[in-house]
């Protein structure tokens, strides 16, 4: 049964795992399992900006990731970066990509998934679409391979880009597809959510401008779940790969 009882475990190895670091920003690799931003209860404090503000005190949260999902995240060291970064999120001018192993296998090479979200109130913090009242959202994805796991069950590598930015919204799209993401507490039926130990999605590349610079960088780093090496995002921008 999908969202089953909730513990906070968070990984502790490896404890910080830096991407970039200069005196205005900083890129980190978040683990699945680990929140971004300390919740309200005393268990949950430990998260990736506790972490980060143990060695950068002046660290600030520009954007998060769901708990259950790895990858880049990117932080602010002043408050001039804050602002300029924040503004790229803001006006969607940066450049994410995720990947994901979603169950079955997706019909369509790509498309575009333009269904608006709204918080799922009696099921929170699940998110539902909502044609009357939610937010616009929109997702382009791109089919990687389809394959079948050693039990024969179908599952696809998909490409995500989301355009917009709500919560959970990469996984209420695929879901709304007829494809939710293996391991996926929330969302996944039984069957999918057997498939995977953790939710199989990553934030594996984002580009911004360097609030200083204004040149663009493009932070790329592995897929956790997959052997797939994708290209880089952007051809104009200097890259950073993770180890």
């Amino acid at each position: 049964m999908a969202n089953p009882a909730f513990v906070y475990n968070p990984p502790y190895h490896p404890y910080l795992n830096f991407l970039y670091r200069d005196d205005f920003m900083v890129v980190a690799l978040k683990p699945s399992g680990l929140l971004s931003v300390p919740g309200r209860l005393e268990a949950h404090k430990d998260a990736l900006i506790t972490r980060v503000n143990k060695v950068l005190p002046t660290a600030t949260v520009v954007h998060r990731l769901d708990m259950a999902t790895s990858g880049i995240m990117v932080m602010a060291l002043t408050k001039f970066s804050h602002r300029a970064i924040s503004k790229q999120f803001e006006l969607r001018e940066t450049k994410k990509r995720y990947f994901a192993r979603v169950y079955g296998h997706v019909e369509k090479e790509s498309g575009e998934i333009d269904l608006p979200l709204i918080v799922d109130y009696p099921n929170r913090p699940k998110q539902k679409v909502d044609h009357e009242y939610g937010k616009p959202s929109v997702t382009h994805y791109d089919v990687i391979t389809r394959s079948t796991d050693s039990e024969n069950r179908p599952f696809t590598l998909v490409a995500l880009r989301p355009i917009t930015g709500r919560s959970h919204q990469l996984r209420v799209h695929m879901l709304s597809l007829g494809h939710p993401i293996l391991g996926d507490r929330l969302y996944a039926h039984d069957r999918a959510l057997s498939m995977a130990n953790r939710l199989q999605l990553h934030a594996e590349s984002l580009s911004l401008k360097h609030p200083k610079s204004n040149n663009w960088l493009n932070f790329q780093s592995t897929i956790p779940f997959s052997d797939f090496k994708p290209t880089p995002l952007t051809t104009f921008a200097s890259v950073h790969l993770a180890k």
